[in-house]
């Protein structure tokens, strides 16, 4: 998996630079150490829970790509070996109900396909021809079909006939002409019309037939009926969906007829059905609507019989998500989030929560963000294990226990002295607010010296950091800084109140308070240097970078990552309009002028003193680049020392190249080195 050939051209500039190589024999984790890690993802165990297959990522340093691979593992930890390890990615493996099949999702064939694996044979073999990539592959019970979801084309009416051009004329491009409200997705731009529907094709292999029609998305999980014959899936399908956010039902199509059966009518979101094994009971995913920043997730069972509806997870304070039957079919398995940490649980029918684990994580290689998944076969449970010297390993909890199963970067990291990842809880000048942070030391951290700090926030904001493996942060230490991050106000894993405490004023005092006071409370522990302080931060960390420098000039140096820097521009030309503007603000941006001008950090712009980079994807639909632009321009214009990095070809997951990622820490890094003025340590 591991492939080490750096071109020439790139060891020049990795020379010119002043960046080690992966030849070097530094023992603190470097830049080009990002294109040797590994991780595991998305487990899957056989239904006798012997055997665990999962998701092998890798950055392959030639293609400046991802690689998925499929690999294999008993639960005992033995025959660890590929599955399906090609030059082509594969991704979505799922048994068959007998366990003798795989089914995945793999570009072998030149786009991206069902396959299917013998499992005692080891032969593969395509068995759809698709126009468009599948998602959500899952068996039917029987094992006769394979029920996916796939993106549909809809024909839009014409404004106008076209003109007929003399033969061989050369005349401009057609006009793109948008009607749609969702007419751009971060990541594809501006789309023409399509919608997700629910289809089925024969495991064999065979032609796929459409079961839903109609201008709706169709999305998320699938669910069989036990005597397969129905699918139950979410959906939105009011003719108004496009301007309504936070608003789905439960749907079953038959597979025979395509009749529309709708499960559901509940306000707010039904989605992520599950049926129990003996057939009986629907488990989904309930959120109630409301024009809030964040509202929980609770997990639902209704009794397909009676059609009777109970949350099970009303006592959990969070999200109750990817959730699972037990064998028993008595209790669910479900994740979720708690004080920085993303665990495994399980909720009996009569409402009794059980933590299982709290080392679920590591599918997050470049910032440390709660991130992971699991899942049950027989009596094992294999998920993905992570910590803050780590990515994701493949770790299993059965009747023999609990063990991790692989340790795919002990080839790299066991070579490599890393920062240590240390919690500190504070409490925010702001209103006395608990505050949960970390702070990484560098590798050869002295506790006799004070070091340069870096405050790095997270994005959402409704997200959340903890002790977890961080490439990116990583960088930082080693290179001689003590790396701040915390999880501030409006932060998951600590309960409705706490998310909400941000609600109608992100980017504000308030969450400026709770980082500062962090960092205030590092020096009051003798390890930082108060005359080289330096921020960054992405997305929503981006803004609250771009707000904290026209609160302050403590730091020497910022950089803001794919910000907001006007929110009376930004909601109105980002791929995100309805449901930001329903959740987040009071109202429309023409009805609150005098809100949206508060949050942005636009309106502070003739304070700030502090040098400042901006760094943003080019094809950005979340942020979009003409937020950076405002904000460089600004600066420009008043004399402050700024820049601008335009990533070319990159919408707002910036770092989704490998290259990129490696990009972006260099950027933070030089530029806070042009005004550290601190020796080095």
């Amino acid at each position: 998996m591991k492939n080490n050939l750096i071109p020439n051209f790139l060891l020049a500039v990795l020379a010119f630079a002043g960046i080690s190589s992966a030849a070097d024999t530094s023992k603190f984790f470097d830049a080009m150490d990002v294109f040797d890690l590994e991780w595991a993802d998305n487990p899957q165990v056989s239904p006798d829970g012997k055997t665990i297959v999962y998701v092998r990522q890798a950055n392959d340093i030639m293609k400046d790509r991802v690689k998925s691979s499929l690999w294999q593992v008993k639960a005992d930890g033995s025959e660890h070996k590929p599955l399906h390890s090609g030059l082509t990615n594969s991704s979505s493996p799922r048994w068959s109900p007998d366990g003798k099949k795989i089914a995945y999702i793999s570009s072998e064939s030149g786009s991206r396909q069902i396959h299917m694996l013998w499992v005692e044979s080891g032969i593969t073999g395509v068995i759809s021809q698709l126009q468009e990539s599948p998602s959500s592959l899952s068996w039917s019970p029987d094992g006769k079909w394979l029920a996916f979801t796939m993106s549909i084309k809809s024909s839009a009416k014409p404004i106008v006939k076209a003109r007929s051009k003399p033969e061989g004329a050369s005349w401009a491009e057609k006009p793109i002409v948008v009607t749609t409200t969702r007419y751009q997705y971060d990541g594809q731009g501006i789309v023409e019309p399509a919608y997700r529907h629910v289809f089925v094709v024969p495991a064999d292999g065979g032609a796929a037939r459409q079961l839903t029609s109609g201008n709706f998305n169709h999305y998320g999980s699938l669910a069989w009926s036990k005597d397969s014959q129905q699918i139950y899936f979410s959906a939105h399908r009011s003719e108004d969906w496009e301007l309504i956010s936070g608003e789905s039902d439960i749907y079953a199509v038959n597979v025979a007829s395509n009749e529309l059966t709708q499960i559901t009518n509940q306000s707010g979101a039904e989605s992520s059905p599950v049926i129990s094994n003996d057939g009986k009971t629907l488990a989904f995913n309930h959120k109630v609507r409301r024009p809030l920043a964040y509202t929980p997730e609770h997990l639902a069972v209704m009794n397909l019989k009676t059609k009777k509806i109970t949350l099970l997870t009303e006592k959990l304070d969070g999200d109750a998500t990817d959730f699972m039957w037990s064998q028993d079919d008595q209790s669910l398995y479900f994740s979720y989030q708690e004080r920085g940490l993303q665990k495994l649980g399980n909720v009996t029918l009569d409402k009794k929560i059980t933590e299982i684990t709290s080392s679920v994580g590591g599918t997050t290689i470049g910032r440390p963000y709660l991130s992971g998944s699991f899942h049950l076969g027989g009596e094992t449970i294999a998920y993905t294990h992570g910590n803050s010297q780590r990515p994701a390993d493949i770790g299993v909890i059965g009747s023999a226990g609990a063990k991790v199963l692989t340790s795919l970067n002990e080839d790299v990291l066991a070579h490599r002295t890393l920062g240590k990842v240390n919690e500190i809880v504070y409490p925010s000048t702001a209103d006395g607010q608990e505050i949960q942070g970390w702070y990484i030391t560098p590798p050869d951290y002295d506790p006799a010296k004070k070091y340069p700090l870096i405050l790095e926030i997270h994005g959402g904001p409704h997200l959340a950091y903890g002790p977890h493996f961080s490439a990116e942060l990583q960088m930082m230490a080693a290179a001689g800084y003590i790396v701040f991050y915390n999880n501030y106000r409006g932060s998951l894993s600590y309960g409705e109140n706490f998310a909400l405490l941000l609600q109608y004023k992100y980017s504000s005092e308030d969450d400026f308070a709770d980082h500062m006071s962090g960092i205030d409370a590092l020096i009051n522990k003798n390890i930082v240097d108060e005359d080289n302080l330096f921020i960054a931060g992405g997305s929503a960390g981006g803004i609250a970078t771009a707000y904290a420098v026209g609160l302050t000039d403590r730091f020497k140096a910022a950089v803001a990552a794919k910000p907001v820097i006007n929110w009376l521009s930004k909601p109105l030309t980002a791929d995100s309009m309805v449901h930001q503007i329903y959740h987040q603000f009071p109202g429309p941006p023409w009805e609150h002028v005098e809100h949206y001008w508060k949050r942005s950090p636009l309106s502070l712009v003739g304070n700030v003193t502090t040098p400042t980079m901006l760094l943003t994807g080019e094809n950005d639909r979340r942020t979009p680049i003409s937020e950076t632009e405002q904000f460089y321009q600004a600066l420009q214009w008043r004399g402050i020392d700024s820049a601008m990095v335009r990533i070319p070809n990159t919408s707002h997951g910036i770092v989704n190249r490998p290259s990129n990622l490696i990009t972006k820490v260099d950027h933070i890094l030089a530029w806070f080195e042009r005004y550290r003025t601190d020796k080095k340590q």
